[in-house]
């Protein structure tokens, strides 16, 4: 049997199991969960064979992109006194501006990414609820080329009619020695793009249906380029009462968090129409 109906096969066991124990213990009747929860993990390469990757080399771009294992990377436990040994994913390549002969003023070079790949299974498509949570957290480090630092965004990708709309937020980084970090983002905070422009208007996410997450690198959008890195350990949700115990332990001169707010830089303010939406695509990972 394949990969990859192995996969498909696992995940509606994993959705029978799970349907039939919440019928069992009743769950609908109880209060929804607000634990913490990890949605993705990066610590083996069956983790990563749940993730596509893509970049403008896909449409005459130059750039390239790899997400691999890292089996040397080193994790600082929790209390941040120790650490310990153990795979993390590598989010890497080299950002370029530059575009294949014959492709000059069709396209906008400088993007790669990565998102989960749509989980299928014999009861349709597994999406995520993150209803009762407030924010997304990511357990990652960031290396590379200084100037792309600032370059990163968080996607979200809901279940709606157009597939080209996502759900963006700038991931800012508190570390600059290549040291691992929580990120912690408010869903509220995204903003809807489409096509790269932000969407104006009164959308709210759909959170009850959260189809993909992802990580992009918009070097475009800041002219920067070079070679990137970014390590990344999980992609989780939880609340405000779970930050202290969740967080990893930071040097005293990091441990104030960013001011993030809402970030639209490098991102063109525009209402879109209905029909323009439906006709603009945004370069995708690749299945």
């Amino acid at each position: 049997m394949s990969q990859f109906w192995q996969r498909y096969l696992n995940r509606s066991l994993k959705v029978l199991q799970e349907s039939s124990s919440r019928m069992w213990h009743m769950a609908g009747a109880n209060e929804p969960s607000r634990a913490p929860r990890t949605l993705f993990r990066f610590n083996s390469h069956e983790d990563l064979q749940n993730f596509a990757t893509g970049c403008d080399a896909d449409i005459g771009g130059t750039s390239t992109v790899h997400l691999d294992l890292d089996e040397t990377s080193v994790v600082p436990t929790p209390d941040g006194k120790s650490t310990v040994q153990r795979p993390t994913g590598k989010f890497w390549g080299n950002m370029s501006l530059e575009v294949r002969r014959g492709y000059e003023g069709r396209i906008r070079a400088g993007y790669a990414g990565f998102r989960n790949k749509p989980r299928t299974s014999l009861f349709g498509t597994i999406m995520d609820d993150v209803t009762f949570h407030r924010y997304l957290a990511l357990r990652v480090r960031v290396g590379g080329a200084p100037g792309l630092r600032n370059s990163y965004y968080v996607n979200i990708q809901t279940d709606g009619p157009i597939q080209s709309d996502l759900w963006q937020h700038r991931l800012f980084f508190r570390r600059n020695d290549g040291g691992w970090e929580d990120v912690f983002i408010d869903f509220n905070d995204f903003v809807l793009t489409n096509a790269g422009q932000v969407v104006t208007g009164s959308v709210e996410m759909n959170r009850e249906r959260v189809r993909t997450v992802g990580v992009s690198l918009l070097g475009g959008n800041t002219h920067q380029a070079g070679p990137y890195e970014l390590g990344i350990d999980s992609i989780s949700i939880i609340n405000d009462e779970d930050i202290p115990a969740f967080s990893l332990k930071l040097p005293p001169s990091l441990q104030e968090p960013p001011k993030e707010g809402l970030e639209k830089e490098g991102l063109e303010v525009r209402e879109l129409s209905e029909k323009e939406a439906a006709e603009h695509t945004i370069p995708q990972p690749k299945q």
